[in-house]
């Protein structure tokens, strides 16, 4: 790409805007924009705008996360092509032009240009949303909610506005809709590529824990029919003939730090909020406590990998529970083990609730989990083989992410400078 510089500058008397183009104009929003109100009908779709800025039919990205009202109260009709700001989310991003016609929430603020013929208003929804990107948007106002200060129609009244010449702001929107289009292509296909290494490692440790390391001995049926065949001098167990439960607690002096079970990352410092901060030892007494080398449950979040064993030394709520392992076992295969695809699977049997994300372990039946237990040599090799293994893939995966994270960045730099005049669209 190549980019120039417009011939000359001047100050633009914008706060979040230094210089601009000498031939661009700066108007109050309230001369180039008016509010809307529009009527609805019962056939109009709901319309949601995302914090990527999109702006369109909710049904056309998902239909599940979203609170819905029980009545549709004070709701108001979009066009296509509205500029529409969410209140609430505008400081995240929330703010585009709508691509379709429909209805939406009295959150929402919508515009249409007092004068069509002078607003070309892609380029504004690209405008605004790089403006609030950039911070402004949190300098308007304070709001109870932290981070989260309501985008108002009187302070965006108020607002100092640059005016290209509408040629040029066309020629900026489908410039940059063609380049955000091409950048939005590679990181699909990186992260395409990405996903595609992060199955291919869960694929190597789903074989690796359950045939071992030489794919030439004899199989035999492991009688759990959620695994099927592993090696035929592998022994299956009762997770309580392995383990056995920690019953210790934290008492009045809190040992080490906060931990959690992260489903992709497994044991990890928890960071502490506020809420946490303010308990007193007494509060804390019951959390059990967790050392290196033990088998730790999250029993609300099982099904989504929420086990693995601790490297760190600390404490963790009494929704966990905590396992010495025996010398039988070597405590990285069964990390492996116990947080593949395989026995996530496998963990439904052991699970009640009604609510999948709050499902509780029956802690009696989960000790009758059945375990797969090769020889202890033969458990230290496969985890040392799956550590060299998915390290390997890991910093390919890392090196994916950083080559996404550069593009997203050029995606930012890229709009930033041309919808502010830094740089001409050549």
């Amino acid at each position: 790409m190549k980019f120039y510089r417009y011939q000359t500058y001047k100050q633009s008397g914008i706060p979040w805007l230094y210089k601009i183009p000498e031939h661009w104009q700066v108007k109050r929003a309230k001369s180039i924009f008016k509010k809307m109100s529009r009527s609805v009908s019962d056939q109009d779709k709901i319309i949601t705008v995302f914090r990527d800025g999109e702006v369109t039919l909710r049904e056309n990205r998902r239909e599940t996360g979203f609170t819905n009202a029980f009545e549709e109260m004070g709701y108001q009709g979009l066009k296509k092509g509205d500029l529409v700001f969410h209140a609430m989310d505008a400081f995240a991003g929330a703010i585009g032009v709508s691509d379709s016609d429909g209805k939406a929430t009295p959150e929402y603020l919508v515009y249409t240009p007092i004068d069509k013929s002078k607003i070309y208003i892609p380029f504004y929804g690209l405008l605004f949303r790089q403006m609030a990107l950039s911070g402004f948007v949190l300098a308007l106002g304070k709001s109870v909610r932290e981070r989260s200060p309501r985008f108002k129609h009187t302070k965006f009244m108020t607002l100092d506005v640059p005016i290209p010449p509408v040629e040029e702001q066309k020629e900026i929107a489908h410039y940059l809709d063609t380049k955000t289009a091409q950048i939005d292509r590679k990181i699909d296909l990186l992260t395409q590529k990405a996903q595609r290494y992060e199955e291919l490692k869960r694929a190597i440790v789903n074989e690796t824990v359950t045939r071992g390391l030489d794919k030439s001995v004899p199989m035999k049926d492991s009688g759990i029919d959620w695994i099927g065949e592993v090696s035929e001098h592998w022994e299956v167990k009762r997770l309580k003939d392995i383990a056995c439960q920690s019953k210790e607690k934290n008492g009045n002096n809190p040992i080490g730090e906060m931990l959690s079970v992260s489903g992709y990352r497994g044991i990890e410092f928890k960071k502490y909020d506020d809420e946490l901060k303010k308990r007193t030892n007494d509060e804390l007494s019951d959390y059990r406590v967790v050392r290196p080398g033990q088998l730790v449950v999250n029993t609300m979040w099982l099904n989504y990998r929420g086990i693995g064993v601790s490297k760190l030394r600390g404490y963790v709520s009494p929704a966990y529970r905590a396992y010495f392992l025996n010398k039988t076992t070597y405590g990285n295969f069964i990390h492996y083990l116990m947080r593949s695809d395989l026995y996530v699977f496998g963990y439904s049997k052991y699970l009640q609730g009604i609510r999948p994300n709050s499902l509780q372990m029956k802690t009696i039946d989960f000790e009758c989990l059945p375990m797969l237990v090769p020889p202890l040599p033969e458990q230290k090799a496969i985890a040392h083989y799956l550590d060299t293994k998915t390290a390997q893939i890991d910093q390919i995966i890392q090196t994916i992410n950083t080559q996404i994270e550069k593009l997203k960045e050029l995606r930012k730099t890229l709009i930033n400078d041309i919808v502010t005049g830094k740089i001409k669209v050549a």
